[in-house]
């Protein structure tokens, strides 16, 4: 069980930190609104995520468990790729871009509607979570709901943690982001090596 809610929980901060729509939305909105107003905006995925989930899950319930394990390599892969374009913005950081907030979305809803526009949460459900939680369930129904329970606690926290930084002056400077950057490629490389072993294994037991 702590094996999956570690999964769930690596997972959730590697994504949560990682630079994208989703996070130039939250600093956009602090920016124009205050923290305060952003918060409500961390609870987004929680609304975006389900019909994503849903579809995954199915989908993949239906694959053979030799195409299940060449999604779960091939998302061990994405975990990699990402992994080393992290590690390529820590070492080379780029210069920040202010953010127009002129046009940003102001509603709950709205962020949500952010996030189920962005590719990450699709490819993150069918190649990388959704694998993971199907493979928990399969040893106890409890583990796959940890799995997901710890991905969304951790998101939400990291991303209330992230809207406070955000409203702080210097809370969040350029030493902190290449830090958060460096342990998101540290977390992201050492989940995409787990996901390739454990694809070669259910290729071996297929």
């Amino acid at each position: 069980m702590l094996e999956h809610m570690a999964i769930g929980a690596g997972l959730a901060f590697a994504a949560a930190v990682q630079p994208g729509p989703f996070q130039a939305y939250l600093l956009s909105r602090v920016a124009a609104s205050g923290w305060r107003r952003t918060l409500p905006a961390a609870f987004a995925p929680l609304l975006s995520d389900g019909p994503i989930a849903l579809l995954a899950l199915v989908v993949l319930g239906r694959l053979s468990p030799t195409l299940q394990g060449g999604l779960r390599a091939a998302g061990g892969g994405l975990l990699l790729y990402l992994a080393w374009r992290t590690f390529r913005q820590w070492r080379w950081p780029e210069p920040d871009r202010p953010e127009a907030d002129d046009k940003v979305p102001r509603t709950l809803v709205e962020a949500a509607l952010v996030n189920l526009l962005n590719p990450n949460p699709y490819l993150g459900w069918t190649l990388i979570l959704g694998p993971a939680v199907l493979a928990a369930w399969r040893e106890t129904p409890a583990a796959g709901v940890a799995v997901v329970a710890t991905f969304y606690t951790t998101m939400i926290l990291t991303t209330i943690a992230l809207i406070f930084a955000f409203g702080g002056a210097r809370l969040l400077g350029p030493r902190q982001r290449r830090t958060l950057l460096l342990v998101s490629g540290l977390v992201l490389a050492g989940l995409g090596v787990y996901q390739l072993a454990l694809s070669a294994q259910q290729f071996g037991a297929a």
